[in-house]
C-alpha cells in the first residue's frame, strides 16, 4: 500500500511528546499513513535516544528510540525560547492533531495549551498524556510506566505466589505506556471522526494510572464482582485451569485449556482419560476448585517426556499449548516470518535498521509507514519550508542562534 492510500494519507500530526506512550499513539499514526512531525530539543532530542546500549550499527541511535519512532519526521525546535513557541504556535496551526506529555499546565507558560492553540486553530484534536490525569489528587505528580503498573494494580497479579517465595513483579515490557498510546490513538481517531460532522477539535485527557487501572479486564471484575482480593498465581489463571506453564523433562510448555472437550483431549494425550469423566475435574469450576491436586496430577505426568513430544502430540490432539520462546527464536519462529513481523528500513543516507512490523493488516496488506526513524532534526528545515512557507535566510538564522536545530 503506498503512503498516498493509507487511511490517514493527508493527516498532519503534530508529535511534542517524548519517551514512550505519547511516541508509541504517534508511530501507531505513522503507520496508518499520518504525517508525523516530531518535535524536539536541538542538541538533545527524545530521552530515549540516550537509552542505550544496544545502539543501531554505526551510529548513536538507541533501540529504545527507534522501537517508538519509524515513520517519523524529526523537527529541532527550543520550546524554552520565545521564538521557537511562536514557530510551535504557527506549525500547530496547520496540524489537525497535536499530541503532549508535558506536566499539567506545563505548555501554558509557552503559549501552547489547548485554550491557546485552538483559538488559532478551532479544529484541532489535542491529546495530553500525563500519569495521573489533568486533576484530581495526583495530577501533579510525574508518572512513569513501573510506577502505574505498582499503583494500577498490575503487579500485585504478576508474579509468584507468596507462599513460592515470590515477590511483585513488573511485566517485561512497559504496557501501561504501550496501552496508554493505544487507547490514545483510538480517542485520536474518534475525536477526527466527530470533527467530520461538526468541525469541531477536541481535548482528550489521557492518564497512565486510568489505562492500567481500565485494563485489568477480568481481574478487576473478579473483585468488583466476588469483592474478594485476586492474588498472584505465577503462570496460572485465576479462572481456568489448566491454563499455565508446566515443566517437561527438557524444559517448560504452555497447556492452555479452554473448555471441557480440549481437557479430555488433554487427557487422553496424557494417558490419564480418568480424570475428565472425575467430578472433580469435569467442568471448569470443578477444576478451579480443585486446581492443586490436578494440577499435581498433569504436572507429574508432563514432567516424564520431553517438551517437543508433548507438544507434537497436543498439537495433533487440538489442545491448544506451546513452547516459551526467547527473542532469538520468536523471529525465527515460521509463524512470525511468514507473518511479515520483522522489517527493515532504509534511511537516505545508508542507515539500515531491522524493526518490527505493525500487526494490522488491512485488504491483506501490513500497515506500516515507509520511513526510518529520523536522525534528531533531520527533517528541520524540509518540515518548516513545506508547513510554513520557503523562508530559507529565516530558517538560518534561526539555527545559527539555537532556535532550531
Amino acid at each position: 500500500m503506498s503512503d498516498a492510500q493509507a487511511p490517514l494519507a493527508g493527516l498532519r500530526v503534530l508529535d511534542l511528546s517524548r519517551v514512550l506512550a505519547g511516541p508509541w499513539c504517534t508511530q501507531q499514526l505513522a503507520d496508518l499513513g499520518a504525517e508525523v512531525i516530531k518535535i524536539e530539543r536541538p542538541g538533545r532530542g527524545d530521552d530515549t535516544r540516550a537509552w542505550g546500549p544496544p545502539w543501531l550499527p554505526g551510529t548513536q541511535e538507541s533501540a529504545y528510540f527507534l522501537s517508538a519512532n519509524r515513520g517519523k519526521r524529526s523537527v529541532a525546535i527550543d520550546l524554552a525560547d520565545p521564538e521557537g513557541q511562536a514557530l510551535v504556535r504557527r506549525l500547530a496551526a496547520c496540524a489537525d492533531v497535536l499530541i503532549e506529555n508535558f506536566k499539567v499546565g506545563g505548555l501554558a507558560a509557552y503559549g501552547l495549551d489547548y485554550a491557546s492553540l485552538t483559538a488559532e486553530n478551532p479544529g484541532l484534536v489535542y491529546c495530553s498524556i500525563t500519569g495521573f490525569g489533568q486533576d484530581g489528587p495526583y495530577a501533579s505528580r510525574a508518572g512513569y510506566d513501573f510506577l502505574i503498573q505498582g499503583m494500577g494494580g498490575l503487579m500485585s497479579l504478576t508474579g509468584q505466589p507468596d507462599v513460592a517465595g515470590g515477590e511483585p513483579t513488573k511485566v517485561g515490557v512497559a504496557l501501561t505506556d504501550i496501552f496508554t498510546g493505544l487507547y490514545a490513538a483510538n480517542a485520536i481517531l474518534a475525536a477526527l471522526r466527530r470533527r467530520d460532522s461538526d468541525g469541531k477539535g477536541a481535548y482528550i485527557d489521557m492518564a497512565l494510572l486510568d489505562v492500567q487501572v481500565g485494563v485489568l479486564a477480568n481481574q478487576a471484575l473478579n473483585y468488583l464482582t466476588s469483592a474478594n482480593v485476586p492474588q498472584r498465581l505465577g503462570n496460572a489463571h485465576p479462572n481456568i485451569v489448566p491454563y499455565q506453564a508446566f515443566a517437561a523433562a527438557d524444559g517448560h510448555l504452555i497447556i492452555t485449556v479452554g473448555n471441557d472437550d480440549q481437557f479430555r483431549r488433554l487427557c487422553e494425550v496424557l494417558s490419564l482419560a480418568a480424570l475428565a469423566d472425575d467430578p472433580r475435574f469435569a467442568t471448569n469450576a470443578a477444576r478451579v476448585a480443585h486446581r492443586e491436586l490436578l494440577v499435581e496430577k498433569l504436572a507429574a505426568r508432563l514432567r516424564e517426556r520431553c517438551r517437543d513430544e508433548w507438544l507434537l502430540a497436543l498439537e495433533r490432539a487440538g489442545v491448544p499449548s506451546g513452547p516459551i520462546n526467547t527473542l532469538d527464536q520468536v523471529f525465527d519462529d515460521p509463524q512470525v516470518r511468514h507473518r511479515g513481523m520483522q522489517i527493515e528500513r532504509r534511511g537516505e543516507d545508508g542507515r539500515v535498521a531491522r524493526l518490527v512490523g505493525n500487526p494490522i493488516k488491512l485488504d491483506g496488506e501490513r500497515l506500516g509507514a515507509s520511513g526510518m526513524p529520523p536522525r534528531l532534526g533531520e527533517h528541520t528545515f524540509e518540515v518548516l519550508e513545506a508547513w510554513l512557507g520557503p523562508d530559507a535566510a529565516h530558517w538560518q538564522a534561526l539555527r545559527e542562534r539555537g532556535v532550531i536545530g
